[in-house]
């Protein structure tokens, strides 16, 4: 017994290291991409012999006829094999293992399908020797033969070594980004057992990257029931391989903030995958403003209105190398967005209008190298706050400040390098801080790294400056730092309707601006302009903090969280919309000026329902508050008689314009005291919010 015992273990210890040496040589094998992960397809299917048994341990080599492209894997010890990431085309199938002869078969693979194709080996039988292995299926299997085991061993490897020696290539990642930063991709991966769909970490795209489990190859009732005890045993699920190319595919993100949840999407096709989203949102403000108009956020506009917030059509272009995306916007976003820009006052040619009904637009190329590397350009959602530019991908609805006072979008080039699948570093040359066009003499330079070192924690990273972001102050460089990390604190499989998952965000942020009449720590007297010496400190200081839950096999989650930010000059601070004011022409009633105090918090309370991955019900109580009068009150921000096309300067008390930015000025323009009209703002804000979210 005790012999046997041991030489079984030895038996299986071998099979194990042919096994991993199969798979380590595939994984070192020359790599070259074929195609775009987004129409990507699959090979599946279970080796048996002409008995009806499963064949474990057999090596496949893939061919595409198309272009003498070469995919290699090994089936398990159920039989079943898999090859992710072909593209359309003819392939041959050749399976091999010693003591067996095959013969290839050859199938036509559609885009983004998965073709199921059981292939047959013949036993090769040499009278004396392989006699035992021709016993019936029912009869006590024989004692394994290490002699034979050696020899197989080294045939497999001498197989390996010439596919190695052949230049026989193994898919490459190909990757996208993500509206917060986080990549998508998938690659050729030598597996012997379906991976399961991994999620697209951080917004948007999913691929097929592994299919679902209900999907998987196994043998079929027959071949079981023909399987001698010991080999029906076999058949337990394994455990899933994983996919340790492609970057960030190897572990499910679903649960990141500013990530979609979703796993597929039914507008995916080869050349094209389409994308449409819409965001309604209905808000009551306990400040009830008569005008229905709220100030001082990037996500909630009207109150006590039903408003269309984000209507998104749009998707990813893609064929071999080439990769480009175009999401068009509308909605409020479409006006709100553009709003906060003030570089269009730069020069000629209406720049918003160009761009306000386009959240994103580039046209790129994929490299072989590493991991992936990417070069796009165009504009570009901007990763810095956490928070996805779509609040579908989001805990909660109204992020806190950091996240609402920091840029949605970049106008530039960026690259996206991949030296490793848990490691991004992507560098961005852009016109500016949230800018359609470059503000002064210096573009901006920034960039973004994003590390995945556990399965439970997401870090990113983002620096920006040289940059001269301020309109009409040429001199005046902006510098910032915004870092994220996210940890997943407990994780339950989803087979209850208890609590599944628990997670939680931090992000913190710090800048300053310095030059013409400003520094970054304050100076020691008045601002010199001679010298550039002295004026008051200018810079950003701010946090946020989130927590979630989810419970019900995901169909229910719950998030709590909120945050804090401190912007003297308040050049990072949304400007209110009073009679009608934007980035370009402020206001006089909440300026932004060298040493204005704005310092701030909120908190949101969000209730998520999730019957599909494609919708999202929200409920979400908030509360913000300002040490400044900020937020609109009952009376509201609107003129008496409506907007009067000045909002630069202050208003009489009969809506007209006084041509004056100064209050005293103003004062006699409109004949004394009292004849000023002044904008009800508050200092706290209390919302109940309700949405419905669709994403395809």
């Amino acid at each position: 017994m005790t012999s046997s015992l041991g030489l079984s273990q030895t038996s299986r210890m071998t099979r194990s290291l042919l096994l991993s040496i199969a798979l380590l040589v595939g994984f070192l094998s020359p790599q070259r991409a074929l195609a775009q992960s987004t129409f990507s397809s699959a090979l599946m299917g279970t080796v048996r012999d002409t008995s009806g048994s499963v064949v474990p341990g057999a090596a496949l080599t893939i061919k595409r006829l198309d272009d003498n492209s070469i995919h290699t894997t090994v089936s398990d010890d159920t039989g079943a094999y898999v090859a992710l990431d072909l593209v359309t085309g003819n392939y041959e199938i050749v399976a091999t293992k010693y003591g067996f002869s095959g013969t290839p078969t050859k199938v036509w693979l559609d885009a983004r399908r998965q073709l199921h194709t059981d292939l047959v080996l013949e036993r090769v039988v040499t009278p004396g020797k392989d006699a035992p292995a021709m016993q019936s299926s029912v009869s006590a299997p024989a004692k394994p033969d290490m002699s034979k085991e050696l020899v197989a061993m080294k045939e497999r490897i001498a197989e390996l070594e010439a596919l190695m020696a052949k230049g026989a290539p193994q898919e490459a990642a190909k990757t996208e980004n993500t509206s917060n930063g986080t990549l998508l991709a998938t690659t050729g991966t030598d597996a012997s057992v379906l991976p399961p769909l991994p999620a697209k970490p951080n917004d948007e795209r999913p691929l097929l990257a592994g299919i679902p489990a209900a999907s998987r190859p196994s043998p079929s009732p027959t071949a079981a029931a023909a399987q001698t005890p010991d080999a029906a045993a076999t058949t337990a699920p394994a455990t899933p391989a994983v996919d340790n190319f492609t970057p960030f595919a190897d572990w499910d993100w679903t649960w990141l903030n500013g990530n979609s949840r979703q796993h597929d999407s039914p507008l995916d096709s080869k050349y094209f995958s389409g994308e449409f989203r819409a965001d309604t949102f209905y808000v009551e403000d306990m400040n009830q403003p008569i005008d229905h108009t709220m100030g001082g956020s990037s996500e909630i506009f009207r109150n006590n209105e039903v408003q269309l917030e984000d209507l998104s059509i749009g998707g990813d272009f893609h064929d071999g190398n080439m990769r480009g995306r175009v999401l068009a916007l509308f909605g409020m976003f479409a006006a709100t967005t553009v709003r906060n820009d003030a570089s269009p006052a730069v020069g000629q040619w209406d720049v918003r209008a160009a761009y306000k009904y386009v959240s994103e637009a580039y046209g790129g190329y994929h490299f072989n190298v590493n991991h992936g590397l990417n070069v796009d350009a165009g504009i570009f959602v901007s990763y810095v706050g956490l928070f996805s530019y779509h609040n579908f991908d989001n805990w909660a609805y109204q992020p806190s400040y950091v996240s609402s006072n920091t840029p949605w979008f970049f106008n530039g080039v960026r690259v996206q390098w991949f030296p490793t699948h848990h490691l991004k570093i992507e560098p961005w040359f852009i016109n500016g801080w949230q800018s359609y066009n470059r503000y002064n003499g210096h573009p901006g330079l920034g960039g973004q790294l994003k590390w995945t070192p556990k399965s439970w924690m997401n870090v990113i990273a983002n620096q920006y400056g040289v940059g001269n972001d301020n309109l009409g102050l040429p001199n005046r460089g902006r510098y910032h730092t915004d870092d994220s990390i996210e940890i997943k604190y407990y994780d339950k499989p989803k087979d209850t309707n208890g609590i599944d998952k628990m997670a939680f965000s931090f992000t913190a942020d710090a800048g300053c601006e310095t030059g013409d009449g400003v520094t970054c720590h304050g100076g020691h007297g008045a601002y010199n302009p001679v010298t550039g010496q002295g004026g008051p400190a200018q810079f950003f200081l701010g946090w946020m903090a989130y927590d979630r839950t989810w419970w019900a096999k995901d169909k229910w989650a719950l998030t709590v969280g909120g945050g804090w930010m401190d912007n003297p000059g308040r050049y990072l601070t949304l400007v209110l919309p009073i009679n009608g004011a934007d980035a370009i022409s402020g206001t006089p009633y909440f300026a932004a000026y060298p040493g204005a105090p704005m310092k701030a918090y909120d908190t949101t309370t969000t209730l998520d329902w999730m019957p599909s991955q494609f919708v999202t019900f929200r409920w979400e109580f908030g509360y913000r508050h300002s040490n400044v009068p900020y937020f609109s009150g009952r009376h509201g921000s609107t003129p008496p008689g409506g907007n009067n096309g000045s909002p630069a300067d202050y208003v009489c008390s009969n809506g007209s314009s006084s041509g004056q930015t100064a209050l005293s000025a103003a004062y006699a323009s409109c004949g004394g005291p009292g004849t000023v009209w002044f904008p009800d703002l508050r200092e706290g804000q209390a919302t109940i919010s309700m949405m419905i979210m669709v994403k395809l």
